[in-house]
């Protein structure tokens, strides 16, 4: 259950990004992501991911010196406030495309966006690591904020489960502040995996 949440909140932070990241709004910067909504298969999920951050939080307070740096390093020193809120570092790159962010080995229908004003719908449909990712979803932007909310279908070996979100962007500046750029952690990460 542990691995499904993580996979479903990772799967819900990826997606409401990528919609956001859709939008002609975004800036490059620090962003600070707030989930503010979590329901599995009709089981509101907040508990369990304040659980989750407490716990990561613990782990990190209980690494060597040597091992937190190294953490540090990678996700930024203020990647993850005691708030709950991700920061993730949008590189100027990132912020002019005009299409969404996905995994790089996901294997996506095309994704379908509609803008009008400050709103952007959207459905996807979407392979990866044989996990199938279906949903549909909206983001309104308003000032530097972006609110999203995503209703989204999982199967995967295990079954099929439904998830309902909704979370916030908010803009806090140009500088990252030490946040390594999402595109760039894709690219660390796929190159471990490699070795």
């Amino acid at each position: 259950m542990k691995k499904l949440l993580i996979t479903a909140m990772a799967a819900s932070l990826a997606l409401a990004t990528s919609a956001a990241l859709a939008d002609s709004m975004l800036k490059a910067g620090l962003w600070e992501v707030h989930v503010v909504k979590q329901v599995m298969d009709g089981r509101d999920m907040s508990a369990q991911m304040a659980a989750a951050q407490s716990q990561m939080q613990q782990m990190m307070a209980n690494m060597s010196p040597a091992q937190r740096k190294q953490m540090e390093q990678m996700m930024g020193k203020k990647a993850m406030p005691s708030s709950g809120a991700n920061r993730i570092c949008v590189s100027q790159e990132m912020a002019s495309r005009d299409k969404p962010m996905m995994p790089p080995d996901a294997k996506c229908e095309p994704t379908k966006f509609e803008r009008s004003g400050n709103k952007t719908s959207f459905t996807m449909n979407c392979t990866t690591e044989g996990r199938t990712m279906a949903g549909k979803g909206e983001s309104i932007a308003s000032g530097d904020t972006i609110s999203t909310r995503m209703d989204m279908t999982m199967t995967d070996a295990r079954g099929t489960h439904t998830m309902q979100s909704e979370s916030q962007m908010k803009f806090l500046g140009a500088d990252c502040q030490g946040v390594t750029p999402m595109d760039q952690l894709v690219k660390e990460m796929q190159a471990s995996r490699k070795k």
